[in-house]
């Protein structure tokens, strides 16, 4: 396989694209394989004819060279937790199948046409959250992946939860057999980390979009002045990513009339001569410094993409083979550090964007700051109904939880086996706990929108007109799943409906 991009992972755990592969792809594989055979006849090889971890220094017995490979995988298959989802075990079976493609793992072609079959066919392995440190790879995780392929434990098939032996018979497959250090080669790795980063990367840049196009929406709602968000300004700020959201607030907002001129602040000489002015000079920070708060957003979205794209085309493994020099290195690559780093920034970026819509939406709630829509979006009888004002504690109270989410897991090192990792990465914790804050943002985002969208259906129709394309096209998306109300009712399946919405796709910049 070609190197293997966040873009074409979207395809293959999204829209479930068959994998396409070139022999000599399987062919670098088992050269790999028959040169590790041959080179660990006569040599201690790690995982191979040793015990691992702490207990590599016992020697395994040949006849149980086997069954070493089975025991690993059965003995770390203790995962507990929710299974991940099955976008999100795909993933992790796309990056395992993707280091393994690089040809330096040592492992049998049957584990990867194992690996393909379950991918072709949709089998999603139980793959526990909880169980890594993420230095000697995701072995807990990883090892419940390899039960599966062996044909034990539990998969889902079309969300159904089936014994994984009823799955291969069902889709006429056989029990992988483990082979040389196919084990050690199945759960030593960065691939679980790896594959939820990359899920969380696709949905990061999503919520990107719709923070960009809410941004921009506010600024028209409340007729905003448009030089916070103008080329000249944002050309005298060297960072690509204010630049860029700056840049794609202007295009959506491209044909509006709501938004002004600055030139329009005095237009009328008599408001010149005012000690005091009705009109507002500047907007507050929520609406006025979006590309300078998106900005570091989304550079760090980029950054980490790059990190994850590189891990996802790396030999993660341990040790690793290189058959064209003939050697096999014993070191570190299982280590998650860049994955772990790259998922805290993630999440403390993804809490910032979730604080900005939070205090967007707030604005919008307060009849006192925006001077122009009923408390809470009340389009009912004031003090009779509540508008928004249920909605608005639950964005703040998600906002809240993101907050206090934001403490980095890439210090937080447990010394553990034997003090054998006596410093881990805890990579697979940061990748869960960022798809939690991820979860949270489309949450408070999708309240965001429907509140957005209350505000539009409320102007009267002379300002409703100026309004740009673009919002009303949002506008019309959201209404497909969300009506205009005035009458109280329960709202959390409204709110779902659009969660389900903007994280499937994002806003169409």
């Amino acid at each position: 396989m070609d190197k293997l991009s966040i873009k074409d992972l979207e395809a293959y755990i999204f829209n479930k694209k068959r994998l396409d592969y070139n022999v000599s792809d399987m062919d670098h594989i088992s050269s790999s394989f028959d040169f590790l055979t041959h080179f660990a006849e006569d040599k201690i090889i790690y995982g191979i004819n040793t015990g691992f971890g702490p207990m590599a220094q016992y020697k395994i017995d040949e006849h149980e060279l086997e069954q070493l490979q089975y025991n690993l995988i059965r003995s770390h298959s203790c995962g507990v937790g929710k299974p991940l989802g099955e976008t999100y075990a795909r993933s992790v079976m796309m990056a395992r199948l993707n280091t393994f493609m690089q040809g330096n793992s040592g492992v049998s072609l049957g584990v990867v046409k194992q690996l393909i079959a379950f991918l072709d066919n949709n089998i999603i392995p139980e793959i526990p959250e909880h169980g890594s440190v993420g230095a000697s790879g995701d072995l807990v995780q990883l090892a419940h992946l390899g039960l599966n392929l062996i044909g034990e434990g539990h998969v889902y098939i079309d969300g159904v939860r089936t014994p994984a032996s009823d799955a291969l018979t069902k889709f006429g497959l056989k029990p992988l057999k483990l082979e040389l250090r196919d084990g050690l080669g199945l759960i030593n790795g960065t691939s679980c980390m790896t594959g939820i980063a990359a899920v969380n990367l696709i949905h990061a840049k999503r919520l990107l979009s719709w923070s960009i196009a809410t941004s921009a929406m506010i600024n028209e709602l409340v007729g905003s002045f448009n030089d916070s968000f103008s080329e000249e300004l944002n050309a005298t700020k060297l960072h690509k990513g204010q630049r860029e959201v700056a840049a794609k607030m202007r295009s959506y907002l491209a044909d509006s009339k709501a938004v002004k001129d600055r030139g329009e602040l005095f237009a009328d000489n008599a408001e010149l001569q005012k000690k005091q002015f009705k009109k507002k000079i500047q907007e507050y920070y929520s609406i006025r410094c979006v590309p300078q708060i998106l900005g570091p957003i989304a550079d760090t979205i980029e950054y980490a993409q790059m990190v994850v794209e590189n891990e996802l085309n790396s030999t993660n493994d341990n040790p690793v083979v290189n058959a064209e020099i003939g050697n096999v290195f014993h070191g570190g690559n299982f280590h998650g550090d860049y994955i772990s780093l790259e998922m805290d920034k993630l999440k403390i970026a993804i809490t910032k964007l979730t604080m900005l819509a939070e205090r967007q939406l707030n604005f919008m709630m307060n009849h006192r700051l925006n001077d122009k829509f009923p408390p809470f979006l009340n389009a009912g009888k004031l003090g009779f109904n509540f508008g928004y004002q249920g909605l608005q504690f639950t964005a703040t109270s998600t906002t809240a939880e993101s907050q206090s989410l934001c403490t980095p897991v890439y210090v937080h090192s447990i010394p553990n086996n034997n003090d054998n990792q006596d410093i881990v990465s805890m990579g697979t914790n940061s990748a869960l706990i960022a798809q939690k804050v991820l979860e949270n943002g489309f949450q408070v985002m999708a309240i965001h929108l429907m509140a957005l969208c209350q505000a539009v259906d409320l102007l009267p129709d002379s300002e409703r007109k100026d309004l740009s394309k673009n919002t009303e096209r949002t506008h019309g998306t959201i209404r497909q799943h969300v009506v205009y109300f005035t009458d109280d009712e329960p709202r959390t399946s409204s709110i779902q409906s659009v969660v389900d919405l903007i994280k499937e796709k994002g806003s169409e910049l």
